[in-house]
């Protein structure tokens, strides 16, 4: 049985296309989605409140169980248009996959860990946050960790360094940089002198009250 968290359910769509019944099924309370991926798209709707529930759940390496009228598809999310104004998506794009087929996905990068140099000052700043990654369906992982609690100041970890299973294969070039730990930067205060050559310039430039 598929993961509550991750699946969905969808009404076959095979009638009434374009841009009214697209607002129409809108405001019936459906998404219009694509099943893209296979010899023919498959055209369906997605119940709008499932998906706004769980949406933040899914990533571009989430596989999710379709079911399409009792029909279930391996698929992604491929891409979906969302209105930020009225806080709703308007129309979602997927990808299905086949099994004993390799797939190419984003899979997002979890720091695990916190570096030596962060106790000795320092802050963690992670500069890349996905890689691109080629596997069949069933070895694709939801998230690659990367351990940075070696990490010293001025020290990083690169894409190379990321220790994946043989299954996976990192299309991202290995000398991209994952994360570095840099020392926290300190704004000097101004000197003595200057603050008084500061003041004293000040108060030659005021006019004088009896002016």
């Amino acid at each position: 049985m598929a993961d509550e968290k991750m699946s969905l359910k969808a009404k076959a769509r095979t009638t009434d296309f374009g841009s009214a019944g697209s607002r129409r099924l809108l405001r019936a309370g459906y998404i219009p989605a694509v099943i893209y991926g296979k010899q023919a798209p498959v055209h369906c709707a997605v119940g709008a409140k499932e998906f706004m529930m769980k949406m933040h759940t899914f990533t571009g390496s989430t596989l999710i169980a379709l079911d399409v009228d009792g029909t279930e598809h391996r698929v992604f999310i491929k891409s979906f248009q969302e209105n930020l104004l009225k806080g709703i998506v308007n129309h979602i794009d997927f990808y299905e996959v086949t099994a004993g087929v390799k797939v190419r996905a984003k899979v997002m990068i979890e720091l695990v860990g916190t570096p030596n140099g962060v106790r000795n000052g320092g802050v963690l700043d992670q500069v890349l946050h996905e890689v691109d990654i080629e596997c069949f369906p069933r070895d694709l992982p939801s998230v690659i960790q990367a351990d940075v609690s070696a990490l010293e100041l001025n020290e990083g970890i690169r894409v190379s360094q990321l220790v994946v299973p043989e299954t996976i294969k990192i299309h991202t070039p290995g000398d991209e940089t994952v994360a570095t730990v840099k020392p926290v930067k300190v704004e000097e205060a101004p000197a003595a002198d200057d603050t008084a050559d500061a003041s004293a310039d000040a108060a030659t430039a005021a006019p004088s009250a009896n002016a």
